[in-house]
């Protein structure tokens, strides 16, 4: 299934905080930004399947996942930064390698989320790093749904270093 248009903007050069600020700008502009929380983990390769998952928000609200599976190399050093707007409406979740190329091979990837639906989503190959931009993933390697960012089975080129998520709030049905 393609992934609805809306879903992604901006290109390459496009910023976790850019995006959110203007998705937050754009539906209430007084709202303001929480200090992301970054939590580092340990991507590792072996072609098993791993995920790592992190909470934020009051009461833990949110929730993002990483899934994926990578060959080749050792364990890279990831970083998965969560953060929400003031009022708790909007939050944001980013998965990517600090140094910016990951030498991984991934086979798979997903990053979803948990109590919100994702307004914009983006997979790069490459993350900014020094003088280096940002490197999207061509638009038929990736999908993005309401819940996730995940590889498109035979379109992936197995290269990933950075995911952005920027979500909205669930409606609860009363």
């Amino acid at each position: 299934m393609a992934a609805p248009s809306e879903r992604r903007s901006g290109g390459g050069g496009a910023s976790l905080w850019t995006a959110l600020l203007l998705t937050a700008v754009a539906l209430k502009p007084a709202e303001t930004v929480s200090e992301p929380t970054t939590v580092e983990f340990d991507v590792r390769p072996g072609g098993v399947v791993h995920t790592f998952s992190q909470n934020v928000g009051p009461g833990d609200k949110y929730t993002c996942i990483f899934t994926y599976a990578s060959q080749g190399g050792t364990n890279e050093k990831w970083q998965m930064s969560l953060g929400t707007s003031e009022d708790h409406q909007h939050f944001t979740c980013t998965i990517w390698r600090p140094q910016g190329k990951s030498y991984l091979y991934f086979t798979q990837f997903k990053a979803e989320v948990r109590g919100a639906e994702i307004e914009y989503g983006m997979a790069y190959s490459k993350a900014a790093f020094e003088r280096e931009s940002d490197v999207p993933l061509k638009n038929e390697e990736f999908e993005v749904t309401r819940t996730a960012v995940s590889h498109r089975p035979g379109a992936f080129k197995a290269e990933l270093s950075k995911l952005v998520i920027v979500a909205k709030a669930s409606h609860s049905e009363l």
